[in-house]
Parts: C-alpha cells; sequence; structure tokens
C-alpha cells in the first residue's frame, strides 16, 4: 500500500505549520490561560479563513468535501503546537457525523456554519465521561443511553472539571432528552458512535505524534545550548541516546496512524483494528517523549516556566482520551482472535 503524500497535501501541510507555530506560540498559549474562556475567536477565524474548519464538510454545505487522509497531517501539525481550539475534533468528528446522521434539515442548518467558521459544533461520546469544548460550542451532539441528541448549550447544565493539562476545558453536561432533538437511536446510533469514535481516536493519534516531535525539538534545543563540564549536555552519550529511542520509535508510529486515516477515509472493514494499533503507537511515543525530555531538562522540566510542560501534559491527557491504552488493546486483542480474522499470508492489517 501506497501511503505517500501528495505535493499538495505537503504543502498545505507546510503552509499549516507555519502558521501555527508564529500563531499559538507557547507565550500565546499561556495568555489564553488567564481568560475565563481559554478559547481565541480570532484565531478560530484565522483558521477558517484557511479553509481548515470545512475541509471535511461536503461541498454541497459549503465545504471542501475532503477526507481524514487529507486532514490527518494538519491534526499532527495542531499537536505540534499543542493547539487548543476545537479544530481536529470538529473536522474529524462532528462534521462527518452530522453528513452521515441522516437528519438531512440538522446537516443543512449546521454544516454550512461549520464551514465558514460562524459554529463550533461539539460531539460528547460516552467513553469520554466529559466533554471538551462544551462551554464555546454552539451546538452539542451528545450521547445517551444509545442513542445522539442534538442539544442546544443555553439548555444544558455545564459542570466544569479540571484537566492535568490548562489548555482543555471539560464538562460535565447533563440535559433533559425532551429539549433535545434526537439524531439516532439503535444500530444507526451504534454506526454512528462507532465510527465518531474511529475518527476521535484517529486525531487523537495525529496530535499524538505532534506533540512528540514538539518535545524532541525543545528537548534537542535545551540540550545544545545547556553546557556541563565546558561542553553542550547534548554530545553526551546517554542523552544522544534519549532521544534517539523517541526519534526511531516516532517514525514507526507514523505509519499506523496514516494507515487508520486510509482505512477510514475507504470506510474499510479493519479501520477499528487499524485505529486502535495508530492510538496505542503514537500516544505510547508521546509519553516516552515526555519521560525522556523531563529527563533531559532535569528538574526544570517539571516547572510552569518552562515550554516543555505544555505538551508534556497534553500528552498526558490524550491518554485517555477516546478510549484509554487498555480499551484500545482489548479491541486490537479482539479483532485478532477472532474466528474470522485474516491471519497467515494474505493478512491485511
Amino acid at each position: 500500500m501506497d501511503f505517500t503524500f501528495s505535493e499538495d497535501q505537503l504543502l498545505f501541510q507546510e503552509s499549516v505549520r507555519s502558521f501555527l507555530v508564529n500563531e499559538n506560540t507557547p507565550e500565546a498559549i499561556r495568555q489564553l490561560w488567564e481568560t475565563e474562556s481559554g478559547r481565541s475567536d480570532a484565531l478560530w477565524a484565522q483558521l477558517a479563513e484557511m479553509g481548515l474548519t470545512g475541509m471535511t464538510v461536503p461541498e454541497e454545505h459549503g465545504g471542501l468535501g475532503m477526507s481524514e487522509l487529507d486532514f490527518v497531517l494538519l491534526a499532527q501539525e495542531a499537536g505540534y503546537v499543542a493547539l487548543s481550539e476545537p479544530l481536529v475534533n470538529s473536522v474529524l468528528v462532528a462534521a462527518p457525523l452530522l453528513a452521515e446522521c441522516g437528519n438531512a434539515e440538522l446537516a443543512a442548518e449546521w454544516l454550512p456554519k461549520m464551514a465558514s467558521g460562524d459554529a463550533r459544533v461539539v460531539v460528547g461520546l460516552g467513553i469520554n465521561k466529559l466533554v471538551e469544548d462544551a462551554h464555546c460550542a454552539d451546538l452539542l451532539l451528545l450521547e445517551q443511553d444509545g442513542a445522539i441528541y442534538a442539544v442546544d448549550p443555553a439548555k444544558a447544565k455545564l459542570r466544569a472539571n479540571q484537566s492535568v493539562d490548562p489548555g482543555r476545558k471539560l464538562f460535565g453536561v447533563e440535559f433533559n432528552s425532551t429539549d433535545a432533538t434526537l439524531i439516532a437511536d439503535g444500530d444507526t446510533a451504534q454506526s454512528l458512535i462507532a465510527n465518531a469514535l474511529n475518527r476521535g481516536a484517529l486525531g487523537v493519534a495525529a496530535q499524538a505524534l505532534g506533540l512528540a516531535q514538539r518535545m524532541i525539538d525543545l528537548s534537542v534545543q535545551y540540550t545544545s545550548e545547556r553546557k556541563q563540564f565546558g561542553v553542550a549536555i547534548g554530545s553526551f552519550q546517554a542523552v544522544k541516546h534519549h532521544m534517539a529511542n523517541i526519534a526511531y520509535k516516532l517514525e514507526y508510529a507514523k505509519t499506523p496512524v496514516y494507515r487508520a486515516a486510509y482505512d477510514i477515509a475507504n470506510k474499510l472493514p479493519r479501520a477499528t483494528l487499524s485505529v486502535s494499533h495508530a492510538k496505542l503507537a503514537a500516544c505510547e511515543v508521546a509519553d516516552l517523549a515526555a519521560k525522556n525530555s523531563i529527563q533531559v531538562h532535569g528538574a526544570m522540566g517539571y516547572t510552569w516556566e518552562v515550554d516543555l510542560h505544555i505538551f508534556m501534559k497534553r500528552a498526558w491527557a490524550f491518554n485517555s482520551s477516546f478510549g484509554t491504552a487498555g480499551f484500545h488493546k482489548q479491541r486490537v486483542a479482539a479483532a485478532i482472535l477472532a474466528d474470522d480474522a485474516p491471519l497467515g499470508a494474505g493478512a491485511t492489517f
């Protein structure tokens, strides 16, 4: 299988990377922590102007009609800068859910607003318990008792919960189903929930790749400048090994993530297995990057003054987002041990 991205996809990634690195700096992130919402309407408008908010919105609703494979590299860049705006979940989870829900009236009302950046739509699945960015949502799509509802945030009760990552805003959400619009129930709802879970886990995995790369870059910069015994500590073999161990694991984690995006975009039956593999591999390398980066930074790596902790805490938070490691290991095991598992020379997963 050819996972080579097109020249246009790579150029778009480069453009988005340049924009995000300049706009979503650690200083800007810290400033947002001091605001009530923790979000920037100005930055969201810029993301919309670049066309990012409408990437997976169908063309008939004013979007670009692109796929998860087109967006996965951009999600990776969102992770690289620890972007707090709900861009990844909006593009990978909310827009496809609305497009596939079967409620043409709801889709026609909200998808054009999502494409233009005039509305933030947030999805809350049961596996996450808490809903991220519910406070800034114009519409909530929530799972409850095996069904999916469209909920007006003004008619829901939000309870704020702290996160290890100050950049994430988490809320417990309570609503009365009689005040909401039933989107789907039964088998239809289960299919929509399963697809949303896979797309959400893919988004987390892609961002974890970016987080790992950012922690490598920060550590390499620090160890090149920090001197001991008259030389940069980055010249010490033990420090090099710490960074090398992250770098090679990161390269091996990329392919599972890109394959998962391909499988979802092409609606392949192995998508669930591919997504779990991708999330496990990507979050594992992000965890290793946090651990080894702290070690090469020394005790100061834990302090708020050092940028490292911004990305380290986001990596920790992602461990349980859209399924814990235990959950995804169970899905991989179930797929491998199933009676009809495609094992052997013809295996395709």
